[in-house]
């Protein structure tokens, strides 16, 4: 085998001239904070939008019932 035909070669349509090359390690950039969820947590939800809808009905109930108990505590 001539070494021309071992060399790989990059079809001419593709054009990775402008490819940036991520770092890696604590230098590199976040991208978002990650959070893991326990399998029996993640189990209950199909994907990540059902989590985030339902921690965010979890924090309105919330702060709502902060906001009951402070009423409450006002008219005592």
């Amino acid at each position: 085998m001539k070494k021309d035909e071992s060399e790989d070669e990059l079809r001419p349509e593709y054009d990775l001239s402008t490819l940036r090359v991520r770092k890696l390690g604590p230098g590199r950039k976040s991208f978002g904070d990650v959070i893991k969820l326990e399998p029996d947590v993640a189990g209950a939800f199909p994907n990540a939008d059902a989590v985030n809808e339902a921690l965010r009905f979890l924090i309105r109930v919330t702060k709502e019932n902060r906001n009951e108990l402070r009423s409450k505590d006002r008219d005592a």
